[in-house]
Formats: structure tokens, sequence, C-alpha cells
């Protein structure tokens, strides 16, 4: 029988737990650059030089240019490193964005929200430092029914159920406008379940591993990001990558 999702852990519980887990992931990995990632033909197209834009929660994979971003991240490592790298990145919670109201013309949340006990606070967030018409990219996991260890140990609170997502980023004023297949994560549970007791038992050679093998293997051999107008059929994914727009004049011509 799989795991239930921790429903009692709350946000101060799920913020420690998440820094547990990747304080020292950040601490021991390398920064991986963007354009190494199969999001990135979909970032170029969405990108305006003269238009500010925001990730939240990259650690070391983020997703959108280092120079002319703005970084939010939870863990202290990945926000040194980050700026190392020559990035504008501040120490910050995704519930809370140091930010005013309206300035992002191009938001990117990946695998974030699934982290805290409140998301609505945190959608609530990423909306109001969106401009109207900005572009949001939010990957979430799918089906409480695929919950396993994993979730648990990587800090998750939740996993969506696809229908009840899109009516909760409605209720922020995003309506979904691309999808695809998402994620990294080994299928196979005993590959899982192995790097699990790895991480546990010894980090350190785990994460040299995971640095130098594991990690560029799967940069390498990722496939093409296929996506899809609206929502993809969503019975056999996982995880899922969602391009949305916020509500008001559109930002440009892209999806």
């Amino acid at each position: 029988m799989k795991p239930a999702p921790p429903h009692a852990r709350s946000d101060p519980e799920l913020l420690e737990a998440n820094r547990r887990f990747y304080d020292p992931l950040w601490t021991d990995a390398r920064l991986v650059e963007p354009e190494r990632f199969n999001t990135w033909p979909l970032v170029r197209s969405l990108l305006s030089p003269s238009r500010p834009r925001l990730e939240v929660g990259p650690g070391l994979r983020p997703r959108l240019p280092l120079e002319g971003t703005h970084f939010v991240d939870a863990s202290a490592p990945a926000v040194a490193k980050l700026r190392a790298g020559g990035a504008d990145a501040v120490l910050g919670l995704a519930s809370s964005l140091p930010f005013s109201d309206g300035v992002f013309h191009l938001v990117c949340a990946l695998d974030i929200v699934e982290h805290v006990d409140d998301d609505e606070r945190v959608l609530r967030e990423l909306s109001r430092v969106a401009a109207p018409g900005a572009a949001l990219l939010l990957s979430v996991p799918l089906h409480p029914s695929h919950w396993t260890a994993f979730d648990d140990f990587v800090g998750h609170r939740r996993r969506y159920e696809p229908g009840q997502l899109v009516v909760k980023l409605a209720k922020h004023g995003y309506s979904v406008k691309q999808s695809a297949a998402y994620g990294m994560m080994p299928e196979s549970s005993t590959l899982r379940d192995l790097g699990m007791w790895f991480l546990t038992h010894h980090r350190k050679r785990a994460m040299w591993w995971y640095s130098n093998v594991f990690m560029p293997l799967a940069v390498r051999f990722q496939e093409k990001l296929a996506l899809a107008p609206a929502m993809i059929a969503t019975d056999k994914v996982d995880e899922i990558l969602l391009v949305c727009r916020k509500d008001g004049a559109p930002a440009s011509t892209h999806p």
C-alpha cells in the first residue's frame, strides 16, 4: 500500500523538511545552465529583454537566463551559488515575494507549490507580482493516488488532481494555454528507493554520483518537451508543465 500524503505537516514543518533536504543538496551540487534543459526553447520564445522576469525556487536548476532574471529561493546555499554565477538572487519565500504588484511579464515556478502547506497563498503571490497578460510557467506532480515515499522524502505536501488544478489557477486569474508531460525523476521505483537510501546513509558519495554522473546523463538524454494546446490527457502523466496566462491584455503573440 502506498503511503498517504502527510496532511498534518504545517508550513514551518514543511519549510524545515525542505531545507534539510535541499540545503545539503545545493551545497554539494553544481549550477546547471538553463540552456541545457528541454524547457529552453519554450523559455526563449517567451523572453523579452525589456520586460522584467522572475523565477521562484530554482535551486541550482534555473530555467530562466541568469542574466536579467530576478531569482528568489529559500535555500541559502542555492542563493549563494546563483549569485556567484552572476544572477540577481535573494533569499525569500514563495509565499511572501519581495516585489511590488504587477512587475513581471514572465514568472517561472517549477516544482514549488507542491512543497508548501498554503498553496493558495503562493499562487496568490505569483499572481500579485505578475503583470496583466504575463506568462506563468508552472510544474506540479499529479494524482494523489500516485503518492510514494519519494514524495515524503523530497518534502512534497500534495499531488494535484488535474481538473482541480485548472480551477485553482483560474481562481487566481490564470488560464492554461499549453501543457506537456514533464519531470526528470526516474520511473523505476527501485532506482528511487536506492537513491533515497544512498542520500540518507551515504550523502557525500550519493551527491558525487548525482552531480557528476546521473544529472549530466539526465540532462543529456531528456526528451524534447512536447507542448500541446490547453491540458493534455493526464491519465499516464506523473508531472505536468503548464504555460499559463494571467487575465488582462496579452503580453505578446506567444501562447
